[in-house]
């Protein structure tokens, strides 16, 4: 379940995220009665089998089980679970399957659930970059990475390239404020997002490709997801930085 919003005083209309359907709408009639079988189970960032019916742009929900396998995130992994739910809220559409993206953010949130601690900040911090190089791409925002995007020519190794939100990547100038990568760098990456039909092996081996580059890239990627997703700041990043304040 990627959000919830209050539908009426017992209802609840339901966003999830599905292997076979993509996004999909679901209003979860009577889900908040205390009887309610569903309200141990409809929980964000927990592995479901659920069933629903009906053809409209809102479904029903008929049923709903937990999978098991790992528990509630908590403290800073639980936010970045709720950042990458708001990055599948704001790109994708309803009803468009992608099964390589639900592969990688199932890997990802069982890493945020039971890896958290081994694989510390900065393996949190790949694991995120590599997902959303991986939902940009999955949803047609991410140019191809092997030539610059005006020109078709393609990336020299050892030249610096910038990503731009409107242009692409085009060769870097000194003043771009956002730093830049090589163009081996980016290679490495484009090799990566192509690494078989695997959601997860992708999502790792995108995650390596990222690991020499982590804080420039980190800047680019932002500056791409705000404009894509029409915002200055995500809300998800917005509560992070409250909660930091504390």
């Amino acid at each position: 379940m990627l959000h919830r919003y209050d539908w009426s005083e017992s209802s609840l209309i339901l966003e999830v995220f599905t292997r076979h359907h993509g996004r999909v709408a679901l209003a979860a009639k009577g889900v908040k009665r205390p009887a309610s079988n569903f309200r141990a189970v409809l929980l964000p960032l927990q592995p479901l089998e659920i069933a629903f019916g009906g053809d409209g742009e809102i479904r029903t929900l008929k049923g709903a089980e937990w999978m098991g396998g790992h528990i509630m995130p908590s403290g800073d992994a639980l936010m970045s679970g709720y950042y990458i739910n708001e990055l599948l809220m704001r790109l994708l559409a309803r009803d468009d399957a992608h099964p390589a993206l639900f592969d990688a953010y199932a890997a990802t949130v069982r890493l945020l659930a039971t890896d958290f601690d081994r694989a510390g900040p900065e393996g949190l911090q790949l694991a995120l970059r590599a997902f959303e190089l991986i939902v940009l791409r999955e949803a047609g925002l991410l140019p191809d990475l092997l030539a610059e995007s005006a020109s078709l020519a393609p990336l020299r190794p050892h030249a610096d390239y910038v990503l731009l939100p409107e242009g692409g990547l085009r060769e870097a100038h000194a003043d771009d404020a956002a730093g830049w990568l090589a163009g081996r760098d980016w290679l490495a990456i484009q090799a990566a997002l192509s690494q078989g039909p695997s959601g997860s092996a992708m999502l790792q081996a995108v995650a390596r490709a990222c690991a020499p580059v982590l804080s420039p890239l980190r800047r680019q990627l932002r500056a791409l997801l705000h404009y894509h997703c029409g915002v200055s700041t995500l809300n998800t990043r917005k509560m992070m930085m409250d909660v930091q304040s504390l």
